[in-house]
Parts: C-alpha cells; structure tokens; sequence
C-alpha cells in the first residue's frame, strides 16, 4: 500500500477538517467559487491555451478554445443556472403503512474531492470535475498531469490565486505522486485516464473504502450503416477522430464498414481530410502527438499490423517532412489481424481500422464480444437498423450521425460502463455524483406505530391482514 508524503497528508487534512466545520455550504459561497472560477477564465484563458500548445508543441489556441475553454464555460453557465434547484430538498412519496409521516432526500456536499485529470485536454478534464465538485459544497484537491507541465504549472498559479488552499488546492508531480494522492481517504476520487490505471485507482481506493467516479477508455466503434451517404459520414469520422490528432477518450476507434465499401470509404476519408486539413506538417489545427514517447508506441502498433499482413492507406503521405515531427498524418488500416494490438489497445492517436461486416448481425455480435465502450457511433438513414443497434449494444454513451457531439450535451450524464469505466457526470448527474443524498423520514404526531410493537397477537394480526390486502 502506496503512502502519502506528510505534506499531502498536510492538505487533504487542511481540507477535510474545513469540510466538517462546515457541512451545510450555502448557495451564495457555492455559487461565489463557481464564479470566481469563471472569472478566471475570462482573464487567463488565452494565457491557458498558450501553456497547452507548448506542452503539446503543435496544438492551436482555437482547439483549445473550442475543446477546452468553451466546453468549460458551457458547463459553469448550466450550473450557475439550476443550482438552486438542484440543491433543494427533494420530497419523495410516502407509502401508505407509514403515513402520515413524510420523507424528503437532504442534499449535501461529501466534504473532500480529488480529482486526478490526464494530458489530452488538460484544461476542461481537470476544471470540469473541479466545478462541479464545488457546486456540490465539496472541498477539492486536484493532480494535474505531469505530461503538460506548462498547463499545470499555470492551473497552479491561477487556482491558487482565486481559492484558499482549504478550498481548492494543486498538487503537481508525476506517478508516484499520482499514487500517493489515490491513497489518500478522499471521500470520492474523481480519476480520467486510461483503463490500465483506472485499475490501480480503484485498487488504492479501496484501501480507504472511497467511492470512485472513473473516466477510462475504450475501443469506441462507428458503424456504417448500408443506408449511409459514406461522404457525409466520412468527414464527421474524420472530425472526430483527428480531433487533438486522434487523443480523444471518445474518439472513433475503429470503423465497422459494409463487406465491399472498403475502396469508396477510403476515398472518402481521404477527401474528408483534405478538406479538415489541406495540409498536415506546419498546420496548427492538426495537434502534434503529445511526446516522442507516444508517438514511437503509434508509429510501432502501425508496424506491427503491417507486419501482419494488413494494408495501410496514408492520407496527405509525404505531409510530414521533418523525421522528428510529431504531427502524425492519419492513416486507415485494412485486413487487421484478429490478435493485432490495434483491435485490442485504445489508439489514442490518427489511426483508424476499417473492418468489414456481412450483417447488421454480425457487427453488433462483434461489438458485444469486446469490453463495453465508452461511446458508440452510428451512421444511417434507416431508423430500425438505428434502432436495433441502440437496443442491442451497451456503451458509456452514443451519437447518431455524428461523433463526440453527445459530450457537450450538458443534460446528457457522460461516462463509461465497464472497462470503460463506471460514474457518471455532466450536468446534475455530476452534482448527485458527488452529493450526499441524505434519506430523511418525518414522523407524524399522529403516527400509530405501536400498531406494529410488541407484544403480538390478535389485533395486529388484523392490522397485518389489512395491508397485505392494501398494499
């Protein structure tokens, strides 16, 4: 068992002894962090999307603005706007044995909050969980990625500047310190990351008895309907796969195709990128893979499958013209091995398996085979094979006609099942994740319990006799 440095253990214990000296958190001071947190953007979010690009090397500010900061300020607009009436005391039926007594759910923060984000949208996947966390009264530690120094540093400074550290609180460091932060007795840990580690969270979480929300990955498929325009379909694959160059949790994973469309597909892809990205070596909009680490792991999976017997189609070849760039161009791969690590392993990065399928049949059955995933996507115009899909798959969450859209659906709860994860958040499904949903029951003056007490016979025989029949 992993334990944390007595200065962690500082922290969190700053915090957890604020979160008990004050369990009722107000709407006022709850929605005053929320707006500081919105300020902070307003003033620094140019100044965040610079520390992203240079932490990513090729990464424009407008793909952070989109994906990063927009998506943030959606998510503050939407919980400003209901926490009111999310917080409320939540009246709930009683039954007719214990009336005239009346119930209510009582909402109320869990007290201390953390959060470890990843490296791929290290802004919005480290302050979304953090806002929501505190429209739930809670108090919040988070573990940036040690992969996006710059964007760390700079949350950091910023966090630190608008909250008191027994409020909101940064701890910077790499896996041993992630593994020390997960040993804390957080009242819930909020983890986004890979599967693997999601795993060892888990574990270290358990120690401590902490509930756990875990944002993992997951093989996300698109299907290809037969009633699908493939042009139509190809350049929202596209978008959604290349988006951040592929490192996306919910981003296309592989593509289930109709048996004999593998050529058309191709040359649609091909035109989709093309019109996304004229040009791949020097383009902002195409974000470099974040470290040569991870970019020799992609380059030797796509060895690997070739090695396989498995055909690759580059798109833009030649668009990369220095060795040592890290901006990959996209590449399709046909005839994949069953086995290969392309079909098992999450991607995260512009590469995309094409499979072909007979029947509907038998791309659902393929699906179902593997882990659960964290997104699905299909394409078509014909609503009972849409239909069919949706009853007979389970994934963390779907689009239809489009990719990653569902995400920024801020009543839509977003998370995995399974391997790809469990919890969910978004919206108020994010506040009930990390509120306390006190059962609280009100007994009337009036109520005649002792109908039920000891000693037992005849007359509560009747009274027995008369609610079997009632209820």
């Amino acid at each position: 068992m992993t334990t944390p440095t007595p200065f962690l253990r500082f922290l969190f214990d700053t915090q957890h002894l604020a979160s008990r000296a004050q369990i009722d958190v107000p709407l006022a001071l709850r929605r005053d962090r929320l707006l500081r947190l919105r300020r902070l953007l307003d003033a620094h979010g140019s100044a965040l999307a610079q520390a992203v690009q240079q932490d990513f090397g090729v990464r424009s500010p407008q793909l952070t603005e989109i994906a990063d900061l927009f998506v943030l300020r959606s998510l503050l607009s939407n919980t400003l706007k209901n926490l009111a009436k999310w917080m409320r005391p939540v009246k709930v039926g009683t039954p007719l044995y214990l009336l005239p007594a009346r119930a209510f759910l009582q909402r109320q923060p869990l007290g201390v909050v953390g959060v470890v984000s990843p490296w791929n949208y290290p802004v919005q996947l480290s302050l979304g969980p953090v806002i929501t966390a505190l429209a739930a009264g809670n108090r919040v530690m988070l573990k940036p990625s040690e992969l996006t120094p710059a964007t760390s540093a700079l949350l950091e400074k910023l966090l630190g500047e608008v909250f008191a550290p027994d409020e909101v609180c940064v701890v910077q460091g790499d896996g041993a310190v992630a593994a020390e932060f997960a040993a804390l007795p957080f009242d819930h840990l909020f983890f986004t990351g890979s599967t693997a580690v999601g795993r060892k969270v888990a574990e270290a979480a358990a120690v401590n008895l902490t509930p756990t929300t875990l944002e993992l990955g997951g093989k996300s498929p698109c299907i290809v309907d037969a009633s699908c325009d493939l042009d139509a379909a190809a350049i929202k694959i596209a978008h959604g796969k290349l988006l951040n160059a592929g490192q996306t949790c919910i981003a296309p994973d592989y593509v289930l195709l109709p048996r004999g469309k593998e050529a058309a597909f191709g040359e649609a892809f091909a035109r989709a990128v093309a019109t996304l990205f004229p040009t791949i070596a020097g383009n902002p909009d195409y974000a470099a893979i974040i470290s040569p680490r991870h970019h020799a792991r992609l380059q030797a999976l796509l060895a690997q499958a070739e090695a396989g017997g498995a055909r690759l189609q580059v798109v833009n070849p030649g668009a990369v013209a220095a060795t040592d760039s890290r901006q990959m161009a996209p590449v399709l791969v046909f005839n994949v091995a069953a086995d290969d690590k392309l079909l098992s392993e999450e991607i995260f990065g512009p590469i995309l398996p094409v499979l072909s399928y007979g029947t509907l049949d038998e791309a659902i059955g393929y699906i179902n085979a593997r882990p659960r995933p964290l997104a699905l996507y299909w394409f078509g115009i014909d609503t009972a094979a849409r239909d069919d899909v949706l009853a007979r798959t389970v994934s963390g969450g779907v689009t239809v006609n489009d990719t990653l859209i569902h995400i920024a659906h801020e009543n839509l709860p977003f998370g995995g099942v399974g391997d790809s994860g469990w919890g969910s958040y978004h919206g108020e499904a994010g506040f009930l994740r990390l509120t306390q949903q006190k059962p609280v029951l009100v007994q009337s003056k009036w109520a005649r319990g002792d109908l039920f007490y000891p000693p037992y016979g005849k007359r509560f025989d009747q009274v027995m006799g008369l609610l079997k029949r009632l209820i």
